[in-house]
Parts: structure tokens; sequence; C-alpha cells
């Protein structure tokens, strides 16, 4: 019997009302999101319980950590629009073909990460500080998260399978178990409970994996056997050049995209521990503490994207447009939620990591200036991802590398040069609304180019 005939004759991304859809792909999403910001948080904030220093450690690691989930993500992000848009089009062996090859690439991504963590982890923090302490800290921490992550590149590949066939509660499930396991195992480990060595920063970094690597698995019989709309077979597996060319025709300028943050907060990394290192495990903090906002929004982002190529393949740009309509009202919704929570409480949010009265005095005013760059991110985002979805990553990375490259961070260093440490928080909320500007520009061109001729 052949594949067509075993395949559904519609997905639910092509039949069912946009905003019922939109929910009920995107809040499985959220809800995991939501308990991995969790995770982050608790992580951070056990770490904390060690010393400042373990702390800023953590936080210097960030940008490799970043690195490595800017590939796994981005990638699929090709996976999605490409895995999509064959059901789109009924074209059930190349999305089978795109599902075993996507699998494959989450392998070459592991071996170069653990080649890195292998040989160049200590380098990597020696550059940012002469502590010996954080750099101990930090050797030990990253070299653990390198050398095992085939967990997160394994796990963000399988969640890319489901996602892309509208399966975003089998994801809610894994991201969900890989993130309480964390959360469980972090205690356990740093502070060796229950029999278990005591191994401090180290354990946060094996607690992290250890959720990872389970979530691998889950995420992998899930696909097998629950997943009927792929077929995964490995054997007599060759990479298929004109597939993995497909998959990073988008995913490639998602992953520069991504990883031009993992540069950004190098640099800003740089800039701060100029003045002082509390002024970088502020910053760490910061970034732990608005994953509870944008990781909502990053959901809603992801039960966004396969339902716009989907429709893009079938040629339905009404449904097209009205999922990217509620994706903005929906995001922009959860951001001003997070600008009224960090105004409010940013002393209440500092306290979660044991802050000093130092990182007080530096963080409070932090969080408070950052958060008015949230009040447009949630628009800024949406219109990012749509540019993905329909094959026009390029326009993303341009936006990413204005905002992040171009602006931000000459603007802080140049803030910091001038004016000192309190001032530098203000290139966040310029960078985005220099942001907007340049994403409604290309809204508006790619609505003109892909959207109107399907009318």
């Amino acid at each position: 019997m052949s594949q067509a005939k075993q395949a559904p004759a519609e997905n639910k991304m092509g039949v069912m009302p946009v905003n019922q859809l939109l929910i009920s792909m995107s809040v499985p999403m959220m809800i995991s999101m939501l308990v991995q910001a969790l995770y982050n948080v608790v992580d951070s904030m056990f770490v904390a319980q060690i010393s400042e220093n373990a702390l800023t450690a953590v936080s210097l690691a960030f940008p490799a950590q970043n690195l490595m989930i800017a590939v796994a993500t981005g990638t699929g992000v090709g996976i999605n629009a490409l895995l999509s848009k064959s059901l789109g089009e009924k074209n059930f062996n190349k999305a089978n073909k795109t599902a075993v090859n996507a699998l494959f690439l989450a392998l070459c991504s592991y071996v170069v990460f653990a080649l890195f963590g292998l040989t160049l982890s200590g380098t990597f923090f020696r550059v940012q500080t002469d502590i010996d302490e954080i750099i101990t800290y930090g050797d030990q921490y990253l070299k653990i998260c390198t050398l095992c992550s085939f967990g997160l590149f394994g796990q963000i590949a399988n969640e890319k399978l489901l996602q892309s066939t509208g399966k975003t509660v089998y994801t809610m499930l894994t991201q969900g178990l890989g993130a309480i396991l964390n959360i469980i195992f972090d205690p356990i480990l740093i502070f060796g409970l229950f029999g278990f060595p005591k191994m401090g920063v180290a354990g946060a970094a094996a607690a992290t994996v250890l959720g990872q690597i389970i979530a691998l698995f889950v995420g992998m019989y899930l696909n097998i056997r629950k997943n009927q709309e792929i077929k995964l077979e490995f054997k007599g597996l060759r990479p298929d050049g004109k597939i993995i060319a497909g998959i990073y025709a988008v995913g490639i300028p998602s992953i520069i995209m991504a990883s031009i943050s993992s540069v950004m907060t190098f640099g800003m990394n740089k800039i701060l521990i100029a003045f002082t290192s509390t002024a970088t495990a502020v910053f760490g903090v910061y970034f732990k503490l608005q994953s509870f906002v944008f990781m909502p929004v990053f959901g809603l982002n992801n039960g966004m994207v396969p339902i716009i190529a989907y429709n893009f393949g079938a040629r339905r740009p009404n449904r097209m447009i009205q999922t990217v309509k509620l994706s903005i009202l929906y995001a922009m919704a959860i951001m001003l939620i997070g600008f009224v929570i960090f105004q409010s409480i940013p002393t209440l949010l500092l306290q979660i990591f044991n802050a000093s009265d130092q990182m007080l005095e530096i963080g409070v005013p932090a969080l408070r200036l950052i958060s008015f760059s949230f009040l447009l991110a949630g628009y800024n985002i949406i219109c990012s991802s749509l540019f993905q979805s329909l094959g026009h990553g390029m326009l993303s990375l341009w936006v990413s590398v204005l905002r992040q490259l171009v602006v931000l961070l000459p603007l802080a260093f140049i803030l910091a040069k001038i004016n000192g440490l309190h001032t530098v928080w203000y290139a966040f909320p310029v960078a985005e609304v220099i942001s907007l500007i340049v994403s409604t520009i290309f809204l508006r061109h790619v609505y003109k180019k892909e959207i109107l001729p399907l009318k």
C-alpha cells in the first residue's frame, strides 16, 4: 500500500477553525516552555546558594549553551517549515525523508559541540575573566553540557517532528518531563542528597543533561509509535542532499539569527564584567527571569509556524492571515503582563537568587529599564517567525543583526563608556524600537510577495 493511501486525507491544520487550532497547538507548547522557564530559574537559584561566583560562571556559560540551542532550534525551524509544507502538499515521501534527515543532522551537531567542549571549554572562560574560581566552575559546567549534548539535540529534533505534524501535546510531554526531571535532579546532585555525591556546579550541569537524555528517548518513542503521519526508517539511511539543503535554506538564517544572541550576550558580559562580576550575574539572572515572559511567546510561535507553513503549501491565504493577526494579539498581551510584573516587583524577583545588596542596587533599575522592550518584542517575534515559515529566513536574520549587533551592543558599549553602568540597560528598548520599524517594512514586503498572490 502506498504511503499516500496510508496518510489521512487532511491534517487538522487545514480544516480546524484558526483560533481553536492556534490555541490547541500553542497552549501545550506554552505550558511545556513555562516548565522549562521554571527549570532555568530553579537551576540558577540552587547554583546561587553555592556562591555569587558560581552564579556568574553559569551566566558566562550561557552564550555557549545558547549557541547549542540556536543550532538545534534553528535546524528545527527548517525542519518544521519543510515537513509541514510537504504535508500540506500531500508529499508524504518527502515528509518522511525530512524526518529521518532531521535526526541525522542532530547527530552531526552533537559531534561538533562535543569536540568544542573537550578542547576549548577552559579557553572560553579565560577569554571572559581572570577570576580562577569562576573559570573552574564554568569549565566543569560547560564540559558536561557539551559532551552530553546528544540529549539536547536529539530531544529538540524529535520535538520538531511532533510539532510539524500538529502533535504539540506530545511535545509538551517531552519538554515538561525533561524540565521536571532537571528540577528534581538539581538539588540532589548539587548538594549531594539521598546518598548521591555533592557535585556543586557540575551537579547542575549533570541534572540538565540527564533530563534532556530521558526526554530524547521519550520523544523518539512517541515519533515511532504515535506519530502516524511520518515513518522513521533508518535501514540503509543515506543523507539526502536536497532535503538537507531545503532544511538549511530556512534553518541556517535561523541558526545565525539565534547565534547572534550568543554574540550579543558574550559582548554584554565583557562590557558588564569590566564594572563588576555582580553586573554579569545580574544580566544572567535577567535572562533566567525573562524566560518566563518570552517562553510562552515562543510556545505560541512554535504553534503558529506549522500552521502558516501548512496553509502556505495548501494555498489558503485567509487562514494564514488570521493566524498571524491572532498570534500578534496574544504575543503582545503576554508581553504586557511580563512588563507589569518586572515594573512592580523587581526586588522580589532578584531575591529568588539570593541577591546581595549590590546585586539589588544594580538589578532593580536594570530589570525595570530592560522590560520596556517587552512592549514591542511580541510583535517582532511573530513577524520574524512568519518570515521563516514562508522561506524568508534572511529577513529575520537582517532584523536580528540590526537589533543586536548594529544597535544594541554598540549602544551599550557607548553608554557604558560615557555614562556608566546604570545607563547600559537603555540600549535594549532602543534596539527593540528599531527592530519594530524594520520588521514592519519586511512584513509588508512578504505579504505582497507571498500571501497576496495566493488570493
